[in-house]
């Protein structure tokens, strides 16, 4: 089976200086799902200044994270990217990033770059520490609970050069999340034009994750009525998918109304465009000094969110509206107006900015280089992406557009088969259609060869996995 896996391993010096460095921008966005931009295809949501993004540049249209093993996926999210590496070769469940991981700023660094991060970090402190040499408005955390400010007041931290970062140094900071993470990046953008330096800046948002509470205008700029329902809107899970009392889920009753369902999509709708709005900023400030033409900038989510689709809320599970995720690309070297549809994972940013930078890098990384997609869209990608959701489910997307989920939930074992190219939104399983039994068979046996690639500690072919 053809693997298009990358194994980058750069020398320091074995390649020249480029005589201009290449700034890097990440803007790394919260349960952001793929179809929520409207140069994209969404037709009722209003994201201006990322639509702007991919008309500047490349969107790879099925980029995807790998899952995780507890329901807080975005920390392995965020792991994966920064490392390149899968989940199972993260540490343990993805929450902290041992120092022999090495993270994208911190070979920036060893290139001589600056390194600035802003907002959510949903790993462990030292890790941050190790990876900015300054940063402002750090939110260490997973989401703003609405109890102790939500995101009209979260509680942050200022840059600590002790790296230590002490409960007691949080502050309750005003303003809304993404406004006070797209100061702090402007505040820094600003100081590094003045700078014989090129610098990576990263800038995570906290948005769209909930709580749902969008601020004006963008509150009033979608209402319920005008919402469509997705196509594969359901009442309620078919079945148990072991995970359907997880705190996302019990966000709203079960069985869901359409009306609840179109609330939760309007809000969800006003919390992007705000994000938009304040990405539209970074953007501005990036025009303004100068610096924008020599900046590649990366819109990337972290995984998706269900919000009604299914019958579910949140995130853990293997549908496409939660692995899925944006990933565009806009800079030097980077074709206008494009796209690519090779099955990618989060954790190939790594070796693709690796290569465009001509990183030193002291160690090898897992990811697939993206740049020969990005020079020729006719160049065949990876045969499947594989998912995973805690040892629960099992899921493989396969190139041609097939898809597999097996699912085992107190010794039940149940299994989806879904024809994307005529169901993309998954709602006729075809598991138990006796003209699919050659194609099922093979999905198995896919699934089974990807968990054992990527080092999946569940052994797929033991007969309570139906086998």
């Amino acid at each position: 089976m053809c693997r298009l896996i990358l194994i980058l391993l750069v020398i320091v010096g074995c390649s020249a200086p480029q005589q201009d460095p290449v700034d890097i921008l990440i803007l790394y966005t919260d349960d952001q799902r793929f179809n929520t931009i409207g140069a994209l295809g969404n037709e009722e949501i209003r994201t201006p200044n990322i639509d702007a993004l991919v008309r500047r540049g490349i969107t790879f249209t099925h980029a995807h994270t790998m899952g995780g093993l507890h329901g807080a996926l975005c920390a392995p999210s965020r792991a994966m990217l920064m490392t390149g590496r899968p989940l199972f070769r993260l540490d343990r469940t993805g929450d902290n990033i041992p120092p022999e991981h090495t993270m994208m700023p911190e070979a920036a660094t060893k290139a001589g770059y600056i390194t600035f991060g802003t907002g959510k970090w949903h790993n462990d402190r030292a890790s941050f520490a190790r990876a900015f040499q300054t940063a402002d408005n750090i939110f260490l955390g997973g989401m703003h609970l609405p109890a102790v400010g939500g995101h009209e007041a979260p509680e942050l931290y200022e840059f600590d050069s002790t790296g230590t970062y002490p409960n007691h140094e949080r502050r309750q900071t005003q303003g809304y999340s993404s406004t006070l993470f797209a100061n702090a990046a402007i505040d820094f953008l600003n100081e590094a034009s003045t700078m014989d330096q090129p610098f990576f800046a990263y800038v995570s948002f906290t948005s769209p994750h909930d709580p749902r509470t969008p601020p004006e205008p963008y509150a009033s700029w979608y209402h319920p009525d005008s919402i469509s329902l997705p196509p594969n809107f359901l009442p309620a899970h078919p079945f148990d998918n072991g995970h359907l009392d997880v705190r996302d889920e019990l966000l709203r009753e079960v069985p869901r109304t359409e009306a609840m369902v179109r609330e939760e999509l309007a809000l969800y709708y006003g919390m992007i465009s705000e994000l938009d709005a304040e990405v539209g900023r970074i953007i501005s400030a990036l025009e303004e000094n100068g610096q924008l033409d020599n900046t590649l900038i990366v819109l990337a989510g972290d995984n998706g969110l269900a919000v009604g689709s299914h019958g579910l809320l949140g995130k853990q599970n293997l549908y496409d509206h939660s692995m899925r995720v944006p990933l565009i690309m806009a800079g030097p070297g980077i074709p206008a107006n494009e796209q690519r549809s090779q099955l990618v994972y989060i954790f190939d940013i790594f070796p693709t900015i690796a290569e465009i930078l001509n990183l030193p890098l002291s160690q090898t990384i897992e990811g697939q280089n993206l740049n020969p997609f990005i020079e020729n869209p006719q160049l065949p990608g990876r045969n499947s992406v594989f998912y995973v959701y805690r040892d629960l489910q099992r899921g493989i997307r396969t190139a041609d557009g097939w898809k597999h989920i097996q699912y085992l939930v107190n010794g039940v074992y149940t299994e989806q088969l879904f024809d994307l190219n005529s169901d993309p939104y998954e709602t006729n399983n075809l598991s138990s259609d006796s003209s699919h039994v050659t194609k099922l068979d093979e999905l198995r046996e896919l699934l089974i060869q990807e968990s054992v690639f990527w080092s999946d500690p569940l052994d797929l072919s033991a007969p309570d996995w139906g086998r």
